[in-house]
């Protein structure tokens, strides 16, 4: 285990991208805060929350994730990546594909498309009859 609770695996590729995108651990400014929503008296007594900056570039990323802080740290600085990446080479990040291809799977069909779609169940509907035995009346 690293300083960020995870295996040192996983932190070797997080440091590796971080050094691929030219973000250096000098350039990070590194807070911890009290974190907000569910949790009680637990969330409003630590700071497990991670605020992060990049101060060159001016990227920010905020994390609370776990409840450990030490993963928070490294979910941050993995989020941050991302982001900078996003910025940077233009490219959307997986996580904003993902959120596109949700979009377009929730988007309400046309009437075009609908029509389309009971057309199609209506000939398949007539095929399946015609392959039923004649009735005997």
């Amino acid at each position: 285990m690293g300083k960020f609770g995870v295996s040192a695996e996983k932190e070797r590729a997080l440091l590796l991208r971080m050094e691929e995108l030219g973000i250096a651990e000098v350039d990070l400014v590194e807070r911890f805060i009290r974190g907000s929503g569910a949790g009680g008296q637990k969330i409003n007594k630590t700071s497990s929350c991670v605020h992060l900056q990049h101060t060159p570039s001016g990227v920010e990323v905020r994390c609370q994730k776990e409840r450990s802080q030490a993963l928070n740290r490294f979910f941050a600085r993995r989020d941050l990546c991302e982001k900078f990446e996003e910025k940077l080479l233009g490219k959307a990040s997986k996580r904003q594909q993902e959120i596109e291809k949700i979009k377009r799977q929730k988007r309400r069909r046309s009437r075009r498309s609908k029509e389309k779609t009971l057309d199609e169940k209506h000939k398949r509907s007539e095929q399946k009859q015609l392959r039923k035995p004649p009735s005997e009346d």
